[in-house]
């Protein structure tokens, strides 16, 4: 395939992602109250290969061909279209998470610190402990794992996957129903953001597990832990210049936008490089960047372009991986349901109790425990991790993806239940 074929047949992918992702989304928020990553999901579940697939499997493949080209001795490559919407959908993954790294407020923890904790540690605790309980039950009892990893490194994967809530879509709910600034959205924010942070950790013991070489994941952990001290107790006051900067010009300027994206580069690479996914690099340095007018001047100008083009890409190509025509049995139908009902509960009702324990009333309560039960995106990005990095099968992958979906869905009419009741 030729460079200029290659770009024909770009141009179309991406013509047919982001229109397909407007409509449903369109639909999804008028009819349904739901918010656009609902309707992104969707469009990505239903461009791959449980819908488009069945419905025009020829067309399908041409378009987003999975199949490997065969090259000299037998060898097997990805065909590099794909590969080319793979590396986008990354480099979007990274701004994406810098993004959210730079909207957490760490200002909401000191205020919130003990019911904000109170409610993260449950909605860690119990989620990851019916996880790793479900991991070690189903670890070789099927094709749900691969075979090269442990059952404690598939039982810390699926506690860490459970553990997971979507801030930023808690962020875009709240601001929706003007509850950002409220004590009860300043409560979900401050557990949000920290049960985020504990599932990012976790993710990066479970990677750093997978190595082959004890030396391998040392280097995974100590790198991790090495770059994290770093950049929170030097890498903050190393990055003030960026205020003065932004002071001086009275904007962020295309020089220190720049300047923002290659720091961002870097620290990505520095993680993948060690073993641990790029994005975790972004993520933290987004947490230490400098705040205020800065910080909202950079958010601005990344916004737009990363939602509106860069996103769609990483919910297509996790549709892409989602097969939910493997899901074709009563047993597997029924772990499906478990895997909802474990996750609802360990998550939800553990929240909604934490929260009436630390002095809030049950309608406020439940509201908590439905907002913090929302997965979205952070669990596709997890879950992509875990398929590229030969964890899970497309199996588990497509059930862990039908419950980031249900539990998504499930939370935007739930919330408008309680706050108008």
């Amino acid at each position: 395939m030729t460079n200029s074929e290659l770009l024909l047949r770009l141009l179309l992918q991406l013509t047919v992602i982001l229109s397909v992702c407007r409509v449903v989304s369109y639909f999804g928020k008028r009819y349904l109250g739901q918010t656009d990553v609902v309707g992104e999901m969707l469009a990505g579940i239903m461009l791959g290969p449980s819908l488009f697939g069945v419905i025009a499997p020829d067309l399908q493949q041409w378009l987003f061909p999975k199949i490997p080209i065969i090259g000299g001795a037998s060898q097997l490559f990805p065909n590099p279209s794909m590969s080319i919407l793979y590396a986008l959908s990354n480099v979007g993954l990274m701004i994406y998470m810098f993004l959210v790294g730079l909207e957490l407020n760490t200002d909401l923890l000191r205020n919130r610190a003990k019911s904000a904790g109170l409610v993260s540690i449950a909605g860690i605790i119990f989620p990851f402990i019916l996880g790793a309980i479900a991991a070690l039950g189903l670890f070789g009892g099927g094709d749900l794992f691969s075979p090269n990893i442990t059952p404690w490194a598939a039982a810390l994967y699926m506690g860490a996957s459970m553990s997971i809530t979507a801030f930023p879509m808690l962020a875009r709910i709240l601001q929706e129903k003007g509850l950002i600034k409220t004590q009860l959205g300043t409560l979900v924010l401050a557990a949000g953001s920290l049960d985020d942070a504990v599932a990012w950790c976790l993710l990066a013991l479970v990677l750093a597990s997978i190595k082959s070489s004890i030396n391998v994941a040392i280097i995974a952990i100590g790198g991790t832990l090495l770059y994290v001290m770093f950049m929170w107790f030097a890498g903050r006051r190393l990055l003030r210049f960026f205020s003065y900067w932004t002071r001086r010009d009275g904007e962020v300027t295309l020089q220190t936008l720049t300047f923002v994206l290659i720091i961002m580069m870097l620290c990505a690479f520095y993680t993948d490089f060690i073993g641990v996914h790029a994005v975790f690099g972004a993520f933290v340095l987004g947490t230490v960047m400098p705040r205020g007018h800065f910080a909202e001047s950079v958010h601005r100008h990344l916004e737009y372009l990363t939602s509106s083009l860069l996103v769609p890409i990483f919910f297509v190509f996790s549709g892409l991986n989602t097969q939910l025509g493997l899901i074709n049995t009563p047993q597997l139908l029924a772990l499906t349901v478990l895997i909802i009902a474990i996750a609802t509960c360990g998550k939800g009702i553990a929240c909604t109790l934490a929260a009436k324990q630390s002095g809030e009333t049950w309608r406020s309560s439940l509201t908590v425990g439905a907002l913090m039960n929302t997965r979205g995106m952070m669990e596709l990005i997890i879950l992509n991790i875990g398929l590229e990095q030969g964890l899970i099968t497309p199996t588990l992958f497509s059930i862990m993806v039908i419950m980031a979906i249900f539990t998504t869905v499930m939370c935007s009419p739930l919330v408008n239940f309680l706050i108008e009741k």
